[in-house]
């Protein structure tokens, strides 16, 4: 079981605009060409930060066209957020708050051999990272420039370095760069 933050990023390091707009990643390519098929069957638990969830609410429509359902996932997700967010029908969500590392031992045994994803965002990842908790990082790097908006990983993280494991090509718009995240970080 590893903790994984699975993500597309723009080539500056962004992973949606200011206002959170993801236009231009859906213009970048097919889901189902990419690695996400094979990861999402190995995912078991989810973590979700409160942007990531809102913008899943708000494009609802949208989802449902990319992946054929409003709510695409079957496994229990863990929302972190200081609000009081409204529940999606159906899906298994867990309203949590504070330290990742009580939340994390519940995904854990929620996932069973299977990994958790951190859907997004980046301080999420950058919590889990903090904690100690963060063994893999896999970034989709999008051709594209945003310029500004929100960060891929807004942690400062220079030693021990990232270990690259892999790198894949998916189409012309992508570029998958697979990080181990080595067990001496925080």
């Amino acid at each position: 079981m590893k903790t994984q933050y699975y993500a597309a990023s723009s080539l500056d390091g962004f992973i949606a605009t200011e206002d959170d707009s993801l236009d231009w990643l859906f213009m970048l390519g097919n889901v189902d060409e990419s690695s996400y098929p094979a990861f999402i069957a190995e995912v078991g638990a989810l973590a979700m930060g409160s942007a990531t969830y809102e913008w899943m609410l708000r494009h609802a429509d949208e989802v449902a066209r990319e992946t054929g359902s409003a709510w695409p996932y079957i496994q229990p997700v863990w929302i972190f957020s200081t609000r009081e967010l409204q529940a999606i029908a159906g899906a298994e969500s867990h309203f949590v708050r504070g330290d990742v590392r009580p939340v994390h031992a519940e995904m854990s045994k929620a996932a069973g051999p299977k990994n958790i994803w951190i859907v997004g965002g980046g301080d999420l990842a950058g919590q889990f990272y903090d904690a100690g908790l963060l063994d893999e990082i896999i970034v989709q790097v999008g051709s594209v420039t945003l310029g500004k908006g929100k960060p891929l990983f807004p942690r400062r993280l220079v030693a021990p370095p990232l270990t690259l494991v892999s790198v894949q090509q998916f189409g012309s718009g992508f570029a998958e760069l697979r990080y181990q995240v080595p067990k001496s970080a925080p």
